[in-house]
């Protein structure tokens, strides 16, 4: 996959975070809309003396390919290239080995627990907005909130939530064994469905050794406060685990007013500051 690494003036050696993208076949600079805020980090972290490795993911490299496989999964595509990122990162030169971080955001930061157990070594784990709930109530969750910013529901946008609700239900029907039948729900196959089924990001973090970093942007609506407050619930009392949340931000750490939509997304804006500051003091 190709990759960037942005390293600190100077010769080192340095501590260093791998970027983990969120839903979607993402760039390395996890572009959306008018932003970029994985490139942000990268900058932003490297002139607070921090390297910073990211890439494009594999089903953005590599989509066509992707699209054939009958039993692709979560696990292929994002915790297998974030630890092969893991041991490229600490076999550059500059880069302090026994430091090395994982940052996820989105989809990553609620995969962060798994990425952390794959290899206990990792210095330690940052989540930025990780659901704390199911993929298959997130959607549904997420298409309410939409179609509710207005404060009616129109004919439409009814149908919508009854057609993710219709899929919540059918992921949540799977047989174990149609991992391998190639069924296909909302673009997915079954086997990624499973892969995810039912996980619950915070309390499989109770079994994560290592340090974690939990930041939230309040006016997130695609993961809520409320999740945020179940990984205060399941790691709160532990003392290497520092949770942080801002009251101005959105899904991608953007500050804004009022409620966050995805038009929002368009608007150029960069990831702020004390976002930046705060993973780069914790580090």
């Amino acid at each position: 996959l190709p990759a960037t690494l942005t390293i600190p003036s100077g010769t080192g050696p340095w501590p260093g975070v791998v970027l983990v993208h969120g839903s979607g076949p993402n760039d390395r600079d996890e572009t959306v809309g008018a932003n970029k805020p994985f490139k942000d980090l990268g900058t932003g972290l490297a002139s607070r003396g921090i390297a910073v490795l990211r890439y494009d993911k594999r089903t953005m490299v590599h989509r066509a390919r992707v699209a054939t496989l009958k039993d692709f999964t979560v696990t292929q595509e994002v915790i297998e290239d974030a630890i092969e990122a893991v041991k490229a990162l600490r076999a550059q030169p500059g880069i302090d080995p026994q430091r090395v971080f994982v940052l996820g955001h989105s989809l990553g930061g609620m995969l962060i627990p798994r990425i952390g157990l794959a290899d206990p070594t990792i210095a330690g784990l940052i989540v930025l907005a990780g659901p704390a709930r199911p993929l298959e109530e997130a959607i549904v969750i997420q298409t309410r909130y939409l179609s509710m910013a207005d404060g009616t529901i129109s004919i439409e946008e009814q149908q919508a939530i009854d057609q993710v609700t219709a899929i919540a239900n059918t992921v949540r029907a799977l047989k174990t064994e149609e991992a391998t039948s190639g069924r296909m729900i909302s673009g997915a196959p079954a086997s990624y469905w499973l892969d995810l089924r039912g996980y619950d990001p915070p309390s499989e973090a109770r079994r994560v050794k290592a340090p974690m970093l939990i930041l939230h942007g309040e006016r997130d609506y695609q993961v809520t406060v409320e999740e945020l407050g179940r990984w205060k619930a399941a790691l709160g009392s532990r003392r290497d685990v520092t949770v942080r949340s801002y009251p101005a931000l959105n899904h991608l750490f953007i500050a804004g007013t009022g409620a966050s939509l995805p038009a929002e997304y368009q608007v150029p804006g960069h990831v702020a500051e004390e976002v930046i500051r705060d993973i780069a003091t914790w580090i």
